[in-house]
C-alpha cells in the first residue's frame, strides 16, 4: 500500500462537479459517450487474447475480478458488469461515487463504488484493472501505476488510456475541443499528458511491460475511432514482465 497521494483535490472538485449529467449523452460528458464504444472495442478484444474467451460469448469475464480507476459514474464499470466481472470502482470524487451507485442499482447490477485514493484502498488480487483517461490528472504519476500494479494479479491485465503529449493533441483537444465546449473547459492540462514512451518507462519501473499503444483518432468522415495513429490518444494493455 502507498503513503504517496495521487489525488489532486482540484481535479476531483472539477470532476465531481460534472456528476450529475455524467450519464446524460448529451451533457458535459458527451464526448466521452462517444468515446466509451471504441475504448470498448478496444478492451473486448484485449480480454478476448488474454483470457483466451470465446468472442462470442456475452460473459467473457465471468468468474473475474476487475477493478476500474477513476471510474467516474460508472461509464466503463457497468459494461464490465455486464460481461459478467466482480467489479469495483474507484474514483477521487464522492460525487461521482454517488451518481454511479444511483445509476447501477436502476439498472440492476450490482458494483462495489468507492471513493478514495486508489494507492490508500488496499485493493489487490484484480483480474482486470482499467484506469481510462485518468493518469494525466493524478498527482504523482508513478504512485499512481505503483497502486495499480499492486492490484493487479498475477495473471492479470492492465488497461490504460491517455492522451499524447503533441502539437495534435494540444491543438484538437485543449484548444478546439475545450474552447468550442465539446469538453468541459479546464478538463485537461496538456503538459500532464504522457507519451507513450513515458507511460512504457512509468510501467517498467512498476514491474509491467506495455503493449503496442493504439491510437484513439478522429476524422469527419470516421468521428472518433481506433487508428495506427496514437498522436492524439492511445489505449493500451499492460501485464506482468
Amino acid at each position: 500500500m502507498s503513503n504517496a497521494t495521487t489525488i489532486r483535490p482540484d481535479e476531483a472538485a472539477h470532476f465531481g462537479k460534472l456528476a450529475a449529467d455524467w450519464w446524460d449523452p448529451k451533457g458535459s460528458s458527451a464526448m466521452l459517450h462517444r468515446l466509451n464504444p471504441v475504448r470498448l472495442r478496444f478492451i473486448r478484444s484485449a480480454i478476448d487474447t488474454h483470457f483466451a474467451a470465446n468472442p462470442a460469448s456475452l460473459k467473457p469475464l465471468a468468474g473475474l475480478r476487475a477493478l476500474d480507476v477513476g471510474c467516474g459514474a460508472g461509464l466503463l464499470a457497468e459494461p464490465l458488469a455486464r460481461m459478467g466481472a466482480s467489479v469495483t470502482g474507484v474514483d477521487a470524487a464522492h460525487e461521482n461515487i454517488a451518481a454511479a451507485r444511483t445509476h447501477a442499482q436502476a439498472g440492476g447490477l450490482n458494483i462495489d463504488y468507492k471513493h478514495g485514493d486508489i494507492g490508500a484502498l488496499g485493493l489487490s488480487g484484480y483480474n482486470l484493472v482499467t484506469a481510462l483517461e485518468v493518469i494525466e490528472h493524478v498527482a504523482d504519476k508513478p504512485a499512481f501505476i505503483a497502486a495499480l500494479a499492486d492490484a493487479l494479479g498475477d495473471d492479470g491485465l492492465m488497461i490504460v488510456s491517455t492522451p499524447n503529449r503533441t502539437v495534435q493533441s494540444r491543438l484538437l483537444m485543449v484548444e478546439g475541443a475545450e474552447r468550442f465546449g465539446l469538453i468541459p473547459r479546464g478538463t485537461h492540462h496538456w503538459d500532464d499528458f504522457l507519451t507513450p514512451v513515458e507511460l512504457h518507462d512509468l510501467l517498467a519501473d512498476a514491474g509491467l511491460k506495455l503493449g503496442n499503444p493504439t491510437g484513439i483518432a478522429w476524422s469527419v468522415a470516421k468521428g472518433l475511432h481506433l487508428s495506427d495513429d496514437v498522436s492524439l490518444n492511445y489505449i493500451a494493455t499492460a501485464t506482468r514482465v
